[in-house]
């Protein structure tokens, strides 16, 4: 067994490898040295939300991408812990889909309830990481920021969980020099009424494009234009909303599409995604990859190949999230335990093509839901992580899509069953899009 672990990061990734590693201890096994390095001064990762855009107070780059106003898009039943139910945390039943506040509160619950912040060394920032085919370790390379110094660690193994939505990815089109407004990407977005009056132009098709433009609306833009590169989103926009295809240039403040038509706009957000960006890792042992639900090179969506001492958390596109890093977590945490072996590369090779391979066959949103689902199902039947209803999650997801389809601005007020407890959502005592009090204690409260 590997005698010191680094995990990168205590986002959602990294906690749900420290609470692996911590329950083990608990119930009596021998677990190694772990140490968590984290460059923000407190967990949560992405949830960890900050005011701050462009650089930090260190002068790093932003790690979040969280804005005010987010609500969980997908059921919170989709991601419960089985090991830490929504029931136990809050002591209540709630609602299906909840703000950024409250999610982030029942994350840092179980972390809190693991005590796992004795492994994190807050404000430490991971500058470096290569191996030493001599030695068989890992020389880690950290920098503490709140006096700059730098020091080298070695460790056995080391398991990264940056996460990959930190890093945007920026297009340019013709005329964006001499745009009059604001142009951001969404990583920069923090609050909706920024945009009260403007009309927006909101340029992707995913998941952000959708939330912000809806956001928007919702806080008072007086319109809001979505631009597509490859098919519209087609949900029942309110009005106000509605999608073009992709723009071609901008004419100062006159923005011009692909199928000829053009309006006026105020601001444009670029939601066009991110970057898989690990330049703190030595070329061979460096993910590349796309937002695909299964990467390349990943065994078991988490070993690397070339070296499986180096393990990645949370790299594929997401249906499933937290109970998807808890899968990885425990397998990662079983192998440094020494409880599963890994074949040999060929053969982890040949099933990462077979992977990819039903990946490719995937025809559209329930195929993918499926496939991310047995993927979770793959990892679990191997280790001792309590059982739930996967099934049931599966339902839910395809129930989501097709309550999103029926009412792109209703979708939030369904509720959904546990599939750790059975516990029924309530609705929320507020329609999310009359509901501009996004806090903690507002959606907790008067349910009547």
């Amino acid at each position: 067994m590997a005698s010191r672990v680094a995990v990168i990061g205590a986002g959602p990734c990294g906690l749900a490898q420290l609470d692996a590693f911590e329950q083990a201890r608990q119930q009596g096994a021998e677990v190694p040295q772990i140490t968590c390095f984290e460059k923000q001064s407190d967990w949560g990762g992405l949830w960890n939300y900050t005011w701050r855009t462009g650089l930090d107070e260190h002068g790093d780059p932003v790690h979040g991408s969280m804005y005010r106003y987010l609500w969980s898009n997908g059921p919170k039943e989709c991601l419960e812990f089985a090991d830490y139910t929504f029931d136990e945390h809050f002591g209540q039943a709630i609602p299906s889909f909840p703000p950024r506040a409250v999610l982030y509160d029942y994350i840092a619950g179980r972390a809190e309830a693991n005590n796992v912040r004795q492994y994190i060394q807050f404000d430490t920032a991971v500058r470096w990481i290569s191996y030493d085919e001599k030695t068989g370790k890992f020389a880690v390379t950290v920098q503490t920021m709140q006096d700059g110094q730098t020091r080298t660690e070695e460790f056995d193994k080391v398991i990264v969980a940056t996460g990959h939505f930190s890093t945007p990815n920026v297009p340019s089109f013709e005329g964006f020099d001499r745009f009059p407004g604001r142009i951001m990407h969404s990583h920069d977005f923090r609050d909706a009424q920024e945009f009260v009056g403007k009309r927006l132009l909101v340029i992707g098709s995913s998941y952000s494009a959708e939330d912000i433009a809806l956001q928007t609306k919702k806080y008072g833009a007086q319109s809001v234009t979505i631009s597509y590169r490859t098919a519209p989103m087609d949900f029942p926009w309110p009005a106000g909303i509605d999608e073009v295809p992709l723009l071609s240039k901008v004419d100062g403040s006159t923005a011009h599409f692909a199928d000829g038509t053009a309006r006026d706009v105020d601001a444009i957000v670029l939601c066009t995604g991110y970057q898989h960006s690990f330049g703190f890792i030595s070329d061979e042992l460096r993910l590349r990859t796309a937002n695909v639900l299964y990467p390349d090179n990943l065994y078991k969506g988490v070993f690397w190949l070339g070296n499986p001492d180096l393990m990645y958390l949370g790299m594929q596109d997401q249906y499933y999230t937290f109970t998807m890093f808890d899968a990885q977590a425990w397998y990662a945490r079983d192998y440094v335990l020494g409880r599963i072996p890994l074949p040999s590369r060929e053969e982890m090779a040949a099933d990462i093509a077979r992977w990819r391979d039903r990946l490719a066959e995937c025809a559209g949103p329930f195929d993918e839901i499926d496939f991310q689902a047995n993927y979770v199902v793959d990892l679990n039947k191997d280790v001792d992580y309590p059982s739930y209803d996967v099934d049931l999650t599966r339902a839910h997801f395809k129930d989501w899509e097709h309550d999103k389809k029926a009412s792109i601005t209703g979708y939030r007020d369904r509720s959904f069953s546990s599939p750790c407890t059975g516990t029924i959502a309530p609705v929320h005592h507020t329609p999310w899009w009359q509901e501009l009090d996004d806090t903690e204690a507002t959606f907790l409260g008067d349910k009547t």
